[in-house]
């Protein structure tokens, strides 16, 4: 059976990634419009109803308006890589490895996560639905991103002369990901997101430090670990490392793009303080692979159709 997909925003970052995902996959029918149709209200309004799936690569607003454009009566499914469903009431959050991988199977609407907030969640919400970390705890969140991951205007930025070697931003305490990583994870308080941009095109590092030993229930670095470990056990995306990586973690500036994320526990000496981290791909896992999973589950297909893993 081959689906007919719609990329509604194709020109940009992640609309791109998508569709060099599906390139030469016979199971989808991709609808194109040229540039001036793009922008014009109509044609995607036929587009977006004619598409078995649209998936939506737009600014929050923008993808608001791309569901009204969409009959109800019409069989169209969505996934919305923007942030504005990520918390709305009917909508499936797509991350299936925390939700389960039926639910998005089934799902009409599907919202994609953020890439910051899929490295934290990865690492926290599973050990706090096991009862090891604190639903109540005050959750710090340090992270950085590849440049490509603030879009066309960040991006050329970055590569024009004197560009910027480290950009810190999120200073205003109101970041867009904080209520869904609260809600996702089942947390009683907002996170404090300290989120920044290194200069290499692609890429993602997010840590979340833990002082265990303050916690009531005084849990160890290495049970964090095994409860991770245990959760992505049958996951062909997510790896969880035993050991530390040797020395650092890097962003490499000419990494290419890939769609698994690894999970690492970094505990000190007793392990009463530790390190959560999380290094994916901002345009992989984060975004444009991330949605091509979700898609895959939607169309009854291998989960894995099309992502760029690591071979086994």
């Amino acid at each position: 059976m081959t689906h007919t997909v719609f990329i509604d925003g194709a020109a940009g970052t992640t609309g791109l990634e998508i569709a060099e995902r599906l390139e030469g996959r016979s199971e989808f029918t991709l609808i194109r419009l040229g540039d001036a149709q793009r922008k014009n209200a109509e044609a995607r309004r036929e587009a977006l109803n004619e598409a078995d799936i649209a998936i939506l690569c737009l600014p929050d607003d923008a993808a608001r308006e791309a569901v009204e454009l969409i009959d109800p009566a019409n069989g169209t499914r969505v996934i919305d890589a923007s942030s504005a469903h990520r918390t709305t009431e009917g909508w499936c959050y797509g991350f299936p490895e925390l939700v389960g991988s039926d639910r998005v199977a089934d799902a009409r609407r599907v919202s994609n996560p953020g890439c910051y907030p899929t490295g934290f969640l990865a690492l926290v919400a599973p050990l706090v639905r096991a009862g090891l970390l604190p639903a109540d705890w005050p959750y710090t969140v340090n992270a950085v991103s590849g440049y490509s991951g603030g879009g066309k205007a960040l991006i050329e930025r970055f590569e024009t002369e004197g560009a910027p070697a480290f950009r810190a931003y999120g200073y205003d305490l109101a970041h867009k990901h904080l209520p869904e990583m609260k809600a996702h994870a089942g947390l009683a308080h907002p996170v404090l997101f300290a989120p920044s941009v290194a200069a290499a095109y692609r890429g993602m590092i997010v840590e979340v430090p833990l002082h265990l030993g303050a916690m009531d229930n005084d849990p160890h670095a290495d049970s964090l670990r095994d409860a991770l470990a245990s959760f992505y056990e049958n996951s062909p995306v997510v790896a969880v490392h035993d050991n530390a990586p040797v020395g650092e973690l890097l962003l490499d500036r000419n990494a290419p793009p890939s769609d698994d994320m690894e999970l690492f526990v970094l505990g000190n000496d007793g392990g009463w303080n530790a390190r959560l981290v999380a290094r994916l791909d901002n345009l992989g896992k984060g975004a444009s692979g991330a949605a091509v999973q979700n898609l895959n589950l939607m169309c009854g297909l291998p989960e894995t159709a099309g992502l760029r893993l690591p071979v086994a």
